[in-house]
């Protein structure tokens, strides 16, 4: 059986995140989850701050290419996408957006999708459903219910033992396990490159 492609954004800033950690987080649980589904599955997990300069590029250029290429191709043929962002001034980056920008409109397009950001206090948790959620139902993608927010606090419990049964490790499962069951009903992807469908030379001129 083919193993279900799981591609993690991450829009982090710095080394480590805690946006990379909640991308982490999510994926891991996915996989669990379908794994308990009797569907194998891999992560390949993005940080966007690698590509940052080519995502600006190619906003210029109209043109992704070299690994930036490569990343827009693994979220293309994706089965299931987990996106992930810090939050600034209440909604997501300016990376994150960049990157959503530069892919074609259609892309995503009933792609299974879960969302997560990070933040520095709770008070920002609904960043998520009021400027994440409409962004990806604007495109189409099969967004899960639960999405998943972690504030700072959240992750001072980790020293805890008794944290995996605290607030975010449960709604991570929660979150997960709804990604996970989409993903599971369906037909793995297949990619589809930029230039899919269209004619060779060879084609256009008859030979």
């Amino acid at each position: 059986m083919t193993a279900r492609q799981i591609v993690a954004i991450s829009a982090g800033l710095g080394q480590p995140s805690s946006t990379r950690l909640l991308a982490d987080r999510l994926s891991a649980a996915t996989v669990a989850e379908l794994g308990d589904l009797g569907v194998a599955a891999e992560v390949t997990t993005v940080e966007l701050r690698d590509v940052a300069h080519a995502i600006t590029d190619a906003m210029l250029t109209g043109f992704a290419s070299g690994d930036l290429a490569e990343v827009n191709e693994k979220v293309t043929g994706a089965d299931a996408l987990v996106l992930v962002t810090p939050l600034f001034t209440t909604t997501y980056s300016g990376l994150f957006k960049s990157f959503v920008d530069i892919l074609d409109k259609d892309s995503l397009q009933g792609v299974p999708v879960l969302l997560g950001a990070t933040g520095g206090t709770s008070r920002h948790s609904l960043a998520v459903e009021y400027s994440m959620r409409p962004l990806f139902t604007y495109l189409h993608a099969d967004v899960a219910t639960t999405s998943v927010f972690a504030a700072t606090d959240d992750w001072a419990a980790e020293g805890d033992s008794t944290h995996d049964a605290g607030p975010l490790p449960a709604r991570i499962r929660r979150a997960a396990k709804e990604l996970a069951t989409t993903v599971a009903a369906r037909e793995p992807r297949t990619a589809t490159g930029m230039f899919d469908g269209v004619p060779s030379f060879a084609q256009m001129f008859g030979k």
